[in-house]
Formats: C-alpha cells, structure tokens, sequence
C-alpha cells in the first residue's frame, strides 16, 4: 500500500452522495471534518448512470491537488468504484451504507439478492429526455420514504428529504462495474444494520468481499445523516491508517 505521505501529504476527503439524494447530505459529517482540520469537498453526483457519472467524478478526482480518500454513500460507491480507477491519485475507498461492486456486476443484479432491501417496491418511475430520446429514471414514493430510506429520522425530516429528493437513471443500476479500484485500493465501510434500501446484507457482503476495514452501525440508510460522527471517526480512521 501506498501510504498518503509519499503521494504529497495528507489526502484530501472527497465525499460522493447517492441516489434520491445531494450533497447536502454530507453536511454534518463536512462540519466535523473541517473542525478537524481535515480538507474536505463534496462533489455532485450527476446521478445519469455510472459511466457517465464515474467519468465526471473521476475528473473532480484528478483536479483535486494532491492524494485522495474518495469517500461514497450509497449509490455513490459504486461510482467511486469505477471513479478511482481513472484517477491516479486516489489512495483510499471509504464506503457508507454503499455498493462496492465486482466487475461485471450492476446494482440490479446486486439488489436482487437482498432480502433486506425494500427499495424496488418503493420506487416509481418518470422519464426525461436524452440526446437520442427518453430514459426512465427512478424517485422514492414519498409515502414510502421514511420506511425504506430513512428511518431512523423523524417523520418531518423525511417528508422533507422526499420533497428535495433528486431522481436517478434506470442507467445507474443497469450499468455494470468495470473496473473495481477496491481491488488495488485499501477500502473501510460504514455498514448501517437496518438499511433498507441498499440492503444491510449486500453491503455487508460487498465490504467484506473487498477486504474492507468494516464498522456496523445501527442505523438506517442515511447514517451519514443520523450517525454523522461515527461516519466521521472511520473516515478519521482511514486517515490515520494511510498516514503511516
């Protein structure tokens, strides 16, 4: 392993939200981090499909000066996944409550062996427009929300998170991973117990599959909002390891 030191000092904390989301949902684990000292940017997730949103995180991952820990929530590991294969100067994953796809594999595939997830059933479907047409993309029924989502927050603060939810791509869970970077990259994972979207089982299974430092956390999928402190403390953590 390739520690922080030598690739020009302490890594930068790139954050990566997920589907339904945006980076606001990183602001508790962000205000920690910079009481730390730690240098920390969050970075859009144009949630169109993983190629297309590796291609564009990746780039924000190569402009960022210096080593990175590439940190992703959700939908946002398996774009980190394929991310930091094309940027050089990512020298760690941290995953929360996220997917760490094998090559190969898409979240479809992924979802279908969950029998923790209750995402499927709570999606609905709308369009939008592309270049060559239309393309489906998904939303959380807002009625369904809180339970599938986030539940360990209060009904209130879902029903806004339902209300400010950001559609993703039918594209982000069709497109099969191509090249996994937890396979050359030290990983660590947040695995929230009682996800119900992602799945506590698949992403404890993937974690551990990419030979990742692993916490689990009673928490719904949104630890990074109910738990940010733990998330912070693995992030810290990562640090710390990748200093030596």
């Amino acid at each position: 392993m390739t520690n922080a030191s030598s690739r020009g000092g302490a890594p930068t904390v790139v954050l990566v939200h997920g589907a339904f989301a945006d980076s606001s949902s990183w602001n508790g684990v962000v205000a920690r981090l910079m009481a730390a000292g730690v240098t920390v940017k969050a970075v859009p997730n144009p949630l169109r499909g993983v190629s297309e949103d590796a291609a564009y995180v990746a780039s924000a991952l190569q402009q960022t000066q210096g080593p990175v820990l590439a940190v992703g929530h959700s939908y946002g590991g398996a774009v980190i996944t394929n991310a930091a294969s094309r940027a050089d100067n990512v020298v760690g994953l941290v995953y929360v409550a996220a997917f760490a796809p094998d090559e190969g594999e898409s979240l479809m595939d992924i979802e279908g062996n969950s029998k923790d997830s209750v995402l499927t059933a709570a999606l609905l479907q709308v369009r939008y427009p592309t270049a060559a047409g239309t393309e489906t993309e998904f939303l959380i029924d807002p009625a369904k929300f809180h339970d599938a989502f986030a539940a360990d927050l209060s009904e209130k603060d879902a029903a806004v998170m339902a209300v400010v939810q950001r559609p993703a791509s039918s594209l982000a869970f069709s497109t099969p991973t191509t090249d996994p970077a937890w396979r050359r990259l030290p990983s660590w994972a947040v695995v929230a117990t009682g996800d119900k979207a992602a799945g506590s089982d698949v992403v404890l299974h993937m974690a551990e599959r990419a030979g990742a430092t692993v916490t689990e956390v009673d928490a719904s999928h949104v630890v990074m909002v109910t738990q940010a402190q733990t998330v912070t403390d693995v992030i810290m953590q990562a640090l710390d390891t990748l200093s030596r």
